[in-house]
């Protein structure tokens, strides 16, 4: 299976088109299924987690490369890293069956794209990308792969399971 390798599928669609939504029915659904998934959210640059004035923040002002927030049952990290985003997601989240990142739409990674007609947006981002591999929509757009609806959460679980999960 072509698909079984990247072990990645990036969510892609414009602002508003539900990607998040879809995101997470579909987490929950994989996760009830057994699976561990990775979720990757691409920010911006200048994009800072740790609060100015908190502890960790002070840390990273003094010049600290990486700060872990460590409680009980979670972590926190915020470190440099000038690797690719294809390299930092397999570098932290190795231990993941897949990694659902949304966002990304520049990335050489399996593409589901998420087009609503509602949207302001009057065609859809991928549909020359040879890297498509599912069309989630409410339009008449047909390109060359399984196309779902919007509701259509369970099929598109299956899909992912299927093509990526499954040995």
């Amino acid at each position: 299976n072509i698909y079984m390798k990247a072990k990645i599928i990036t969510i892609v669609g414009k602002s508003n088109s539900g990607k998040t939504t879809l995101l997470e029915k579909v987490i929950a659904l994989l996760t009830d299924k057994g699976y561990k998934i990775g979720s990757v959210k691409h920010a911006h640059d200048g994009f800072e987690m740790d609060k100015e004035g908190k502890d960790s923040w002070r840390h990273r002002k003094a010049g600290a490369s990486a700060t872990l927030v460590i409680t009980e049952n979670k972590i926190a990290m915020v470190k440099d890293d000038t690797t690719s985003y294809i390299e930092k997601m397999q570098s932290y989240l190795s231990d993941m069956d897949i990694i659902l990142a949304e966002g990304f739409k520049k990335q050489n990674l399996p593409k589901i794209e998420v087009f609503r007609t509602k949207s302001v947006h009057k065609e859809p981002l991928c549909m020359n990308d040879e890297n498509l591999i599912a069309f989630v929509t409410d339009s008449d757009y047909k390109p060359d792969v399984p196309i779902f609806g919007l509701e259509d959460i369970n099929q598109i679980a299956n899909f992912i399971e299927f093509n990526f999960l499954k040995n």
